[in-house]
């Protein structure tokens, strides 16, 4: 407007709205063509003579998220699976546990990217990483090989929990030493008091004679 003063010019472009430009994060799923069938239509014979807008409807490309999520944790599944007939196997029960929490990690990973003021979900994540962790360490105790050959499979760099150590302190010293002796204290009074039901039995049982 031509006629508005300049302080009113200056005030209305305070006021525009500010578009930011949002970053282009990679995804995990970012690999699955569009064109892919969802989980539950892949494997049947009729979709070979469906028609291509019915088709197009039930492809990865109007699929949900979680849809999505589905196929990629599958796909997780088959890197890790000895065997196209290995269905009941205790490994990989364990191999698609890793699995799913692997997806998930990445999605909260992602979600976070996006909106890391979201606490809730990075405790989820936190807590799914911390799973995860306690039964990677289960499979390197048990079968290290195969341990080896998750992690690489999936992608996953495992690092070794610290040793626990502790400043040894003066006043650390000082209350385990107490600690030792208020423990001993303890057993010799409850032997004592063992002892003294013991000899009581023994005189109840003689009078019984």
């Amino acid at each position: 407007h031509p006629g508005c003063s300049p302080a009113l010019q200056a005030a209305r472009g305070y006021a525009r709205p500010v578009t930011r430009r949002r970053k282009d994060i990679p995804s995990q799923l970012d690999d699955l063509p569009p064109t892919m069938l969802k989980k539950d239509y892949a494997n049947l014979p009729v979709m070979n003579s469906v028609d291509d807008v019915v088709r197009r409807l039930l492809s990865l490309e109007m699929a949900s998220q979680k849809e999505k999520m589905k196929i990629k944790t599958q796909q997780l599944v088959e890197k890790v699976r000895r065997s196209p007939g290995d269905n009941g196997s205790f490994e990989l029960a364990l191999f698609f546990t890793v699995a799913v929490l692997t997806a998930k990690i990445r999605m909260f990973e992602e979600h976070l990217q996006r909106h890391p003021k979201d606490k809730n979900n990075r405790r989820r994540m936190l807590m799914a990483v911390d799973k995860r962790k306690k039964l990677l360490g289960y499979l390197r105790r048990v079968r290290y090989d195969t341990f080896e050959n998750t992690c690489k499979q999936l992608g996953i760099q495992y690092s070794l929990p610290p040793p626990y150590t502790r400043r040894i302190t003066k006043r650390w010293l000082v209350k385990k030493a107490f600690c030792i002796k208020v423990f001993q204290e303890a057993q010799k009074l409850k032997a004592a008091e063992r002892l003294k039901q013991r000899r009581e039995r023994q005189a109840r049982a003689r009078a019984a004679q």
